[in-house]
């Protein structure tokens, strides 16, 4: 059962391509899909961002990666945690996550 702190988030075989490519088209969402590929991550704690970005836009941040199945955002005691949706996004979009991090890692993808 679902509770108020619960956030939606889509079913696998929901993911569109298009949605997950709006999602990951913006640096500071790529930027938290780079860190996340590494491991869970508390939600607070999300500095690989400019600190001087207001919480409400690194908020908003958040919710379209969830929104489009990129990342999950989940209670975790008082906090949240965020974690990359690799596996989900393998199995729909082979190579795609492997493609962008790549480009990431290679330079191609800085601003």
């Amino acid at each position: 059962m679902a509770t108020a702190s619960d956030l939606p988030h889509p079913e696998r075989e929901a993911l569109e391509l298009s949605t997950v490519l709006f999602a990951l088209s913006d640096p500071d969402r790529l930027e938290m899909v780079r860190q996340l590929r590494d491991g869970a991550m508390d939600a607070a704690n999300c500095n690989a961002l400019d600190p001087e970005i207001p919480k409400s836009t690194k908020s908003h941040l958040m919710k379209v990666l969830r929104e489009a199945g990129v990342i999950r955002n989940e209670p975790n005691g008082r906090r949240r945690t965020l974690t990359l949706r690799r596996d989900d996004l393998d199995a729909r979009f082979p190579g795609l996550l492997d493609a962008v991090l790549g480009g990431l890692d290679s330079g191609q993808g800085s601003r």
